[in-house]
């Protein structure tokens, strides 16, 4: 990483820390400090740094892919096999996806909620036997239904998230998506975001 991606990771981190001081300032001078009551907490300063670093980590690594788009290193297990280490956690929420994607979407719904705008997930990466289970409950793509042939699914290379958006939400991912690497890919689904790692 060059000299840049340096300063670009100490400025993004100095830019929530005096996010996080005016977050502070708040709640130590406003309304319910005056009234002698405290105002709820934002979170300490320790998990914003830590958000802060995870947010940024491989912010500039670019990956081998194949010609599907898939990274090399997610092909060797297989679609809908992906190993738990190779996942990470959104937010903090029950969903997972593969680590690099999860920590885009998790800045990403971040940075939506600072612009008054909730993101919300209900779906994300899908072991095999789920893709299984969907496909005989919601039917394939190519019959009408709307579920990828198992084994094929972007949700099973934890590249791809079904959010829940209100019309605001899904003008702010339309607008906003592609500088977090997630675009909008299956005409008829506005609620499926897929995750495009840079190469």
């Amino acid at each position: 990483m060059g000299i840049e991606g340096v300063n670009s990771r100490i400025a993004n981190i100095q830019s929530r820390i005096l996010a996080l001081q005016g977050q502070q300032a708040t709640t130590t001078t406003g309304p319910a400090a005056a009234r002698g009551g405290a105002a709820p907490a934002q979170g300490s300063f320790a998990s914003q740094l830590r958000s802060a670093v995870a947010a940024n980590q491989g912010a500039d690594k670019s990956y081998k892919l194949n010609s599907k788009g898939i990274p090399e290193d997610l092909v060797a297990y297989g679609n809908g096999k992906i190993p738990a280490e190779a996942l990470g956690q959104v937010g903090d929420t029950n969903h997972k996806l593969w680590a690099p994607a999860a920590q885009s979407l998790t800045r990403m719904i971040d940075d939506a909620k600072r612009d008054g705008v909730k993101i919300g997930i209900t779906d994300s990466y899908r072991p095999y036997e789920e893709q299984v289970d969907l496909a005989r409950r919601k039917g394939l793509y190519s019959q009408g239904g709307l579920a990828a042939k198992p084994g094929t699914s972007e949700h099973g290379w934890g590249m791809a998230t079904d959010l829940d958006l209100n019309s605001d939400a899904l003008s702010w991912m339309r607008k906003n998506g592609k500088n977090y690497g997630y675009v909008e890919n299956v005409p008829r689904e506005s609620w499926h975001w897929a995750y495009r790692p840079p190469s």
